[in-house]
């Protein structure tokens, strides 16, 4: 017990003590800010550059939900269009992911469009299942890190389970592959109502570099309803946590 101990004040705090407000490196890519005085040549220009047509070309506004959070479109108008460390851009309107220009302020749920059976049941224990419709593993990592010694999510009930059947609800990452679709269907079937649906990444929520492949079949994002919508490529811990906190009103 004595070498545990010596090992636990060696190490020290390991959690995040607050994970709404817990500090990100500058070099993180988050919420963007785009000049009200950015011009028609511009954003031609800009958008031209993006390699998931992420930014409108009439409006110059950039859509989360495409967003790959490259920064070329940064690096080539540092004046007119930067990324803060912002990590709080989840949201549960699919439409608020259009980031305009001249637009300030935080990024947050709206409130109004909250289901009320989602706060009534799920406040203090929400378990989820994760679906990694064609991922490429790296939104999965980052979901499954929201449960490690450093995160710890799991302190406010909000936890990852092995079978549908325990679920609340599903977590979906990846474009969603053609040969994915059935299985994602079934697994959702599979959840007793009511449930949950969250998109975590670029991938889920648009199909991010792969959008208009025939490989893929997005039938079930477009016929359900979505409950959160989870930008970043891959999308951060931080990102995720504080966007299902919000949708719970924790």
């Amino acid at each position: 017990m004595i070498k545990e101990l010596k090992i636990l004040s060696e190490h020290g705090r390991q959690y995040i003590h607050d994970l709404r407000k817990q500090p990100v490196s500058d070099m993180f890519r988050g919420l963007p800010m785009i000049s009200d005085d950015i011009t028609g040549n511009e954003i031609t220009k800009v958008s031209a550059l993006c390699p998931v047509n992420a930014i409108d070309r009439q409006s110059g506004a950039i859509d989360l939900g495409k967003c790959a959070f490259c920064n070329e479109c940064a690096l080539l108008l540092p004046e007119k269009i930067r990324f803060t460390n912002d990590y709080r851009i989840a949201s549960n309107r699919r439409e608020d992911l259009l980031i305009m220009p001249g637009q300030a302020g935080p990024l947050r749920i709206d409130e109004a469009v909250v289901r009320k059976d989602v706060r009534r049941l799920f406040r203090k224990s929400l378990k989820l299942r994760e679906v990694s419709a064609g991922g490429d593993n790296s939104c999965e990592m980052e979901l499954a890190a929201t449960g490690n010694v450093n995160f710890d999510v799991g302190r406010y009930g909000i936890e990852f389970v092995a079978s549908p059947r325990h679920a609340d609800g599903i977590v979906i990452t990846g474009p969603v592959t053609e040969n994915m679709a059935r299985a994602l269907e079934i697994c959702y079937d599979a959840v007793p109502s009511p449930k949950v649906i969250i998109l975590a990444g670029t991938d889920a929520i648009s199909g991010g570099i792969f959008e208009g492949s025939p490989a893929l079949d997005r039938s079930f994002i477009r016929d359900h309803h979505i409950d959160l919508y989870v930008p970043g490529n891959p999308a951060h811990p931080l990102t995720y946590i504080n966007g299902v906190m919000d949708l719970l009103g924790l």
